[in-house]
């Protein structure tokens, strides 16, 4: 933040607005210096919000058919009220006319932690998520709609406020989930130590489960698998059971679940996305501990059954579903 102070009079400014206000379809103005023309006001509308252009987990980009061009970037887009609602930021090579914003909210926060804190935080709740397919759904008994819990971090904000694995989280403060993109840019721009009510469908019904954000930690590098013995399975995978050895290389938790070391080619589980050196924690919400609970679980599993399964994969855990003898 640049403060300009001659001791005599004050400098005019540009007023930060409210980017949360601004609809699809509002009348934008973009200024820059495109190509080096400098003081260049282009005009256009609001196109979309909260666009996500892979850049980072807490993309929510205001995209603009104001042209903006290179020389654009940091310049402000401005409504119609002299308010700027976003800094100008960057363009789609490939497109004509498509262009994207920072939003002034974002940039008020950041800002204002760089100036009070030195450093910016983001939100955090401790928890794995993964998109709610349609087979997902199914063996949820869920609508096709919300963000699946594969995992909770012990004593993270999410397990003190009662989330599960294999719940589905609907809505964060009142705003609806439908990838897990939201739930990380709603959590991540969140204050830590704020609460925030978020709905959950659990057990064929719905219910809100209140939480205070917690502050996010330092990222940490997911370990990588190595190879195991096979030990045949009714389901095209080969799985042997986790020692203390390969717990420890896998740096898991504990012992619990069986490890898989071969997935059959063309088979349902393959499909599914199942791998070798997944580690499967449980199988129709039932837990596995070793190799007699997996046996038991699919000894008669036969063509046409379906099949939830909860895998961990490197740090990371996730759901698939699928039905055996189905591609």
């Amino acid at each position: 933040m640049l403060r300009l102070d001659d001791g005599k009079d004050k400098f005019p400014f540009a007023r930060l607005g409210d980017s949360d206000k601004m609809q699809v379809g509002d009348w934008v103005i973009a200024v820059g210096s495109p190509f080096g023309l400098q003081s260049t006001v282009t005009a256009g509308i609001i196109s979309a919000k909260a666009r996500d252009l892979k850049q980072g987990p807490f993309d929510d980009f205001l995209q603009t058919d104001a042209a903006i061009n290179p020389g654009n970037s940091g310049g402000p887009l401005v409504n119609m009220q002299a308010e700027v609602i976003g800094i100008n930021t960057a363009i789609v090579a490939a497109g004509s006319g498509i262009g994207f914003a920072i939003p002034s909210n974002m940039a008020r926060k950041i800002s204002t932690e760089l100036a009070s804190r030195g450093r910016v935080s983001r939100g955090w709740l401790g928890v794995a998520l993964q998109p709610l397919t349609a087979e997902l759904a199914r063996s949820f008994n869920a609508k096709d709609k919300g963000v699946l819990v594969a995992d909770v971090v012990p004593d993270s904000p999410a397990s003190k406020a009662g989330l599960k694995p294999g719940d589905i989280l609907l809505e964060f403060d009142g705003k609806r989930t439908e990838e897990p993109a939201d739930v990380q840019r709603a959590v991540g721009l969140a204050s830590p130590g704020t609460s925030a009510k978020i709905k959950v469908w659990r057990d064929s019904g719905e219910r809100t489960l209140e939480l205070k954000i917690g502050e996010a930690p330092d990222d940490r590098e997911a370990q990588q698998r190595t190879g195991t013995r096979a030990t045949p399975s009714a389901l095209g995978l080969d799985v042997r059971p986790i020692t203390q050895e390969i717990a420890r290389q896998l740096n898991l938790r504990n012992t619990e679940g069986v490890i898989v070391s071969r997935v059959e080619e063309g088979s349902s589980a393959a499909e599914a996305g199942i791998q070798r050196g997944d580690v499967i924690r449980e199988i129709n919400k039932q837990k596995i501990k070793g190799l007699p609970d997996y046996d038991r679980l699919t000894r008669e599993a036969k063509d046409g059954d379906r099949l939830t399964v909860l895998l961990q994969r490197g740090q990371m855990s996730l759901y698939v579903a699928f039905t055996i003898g189905r591609g």
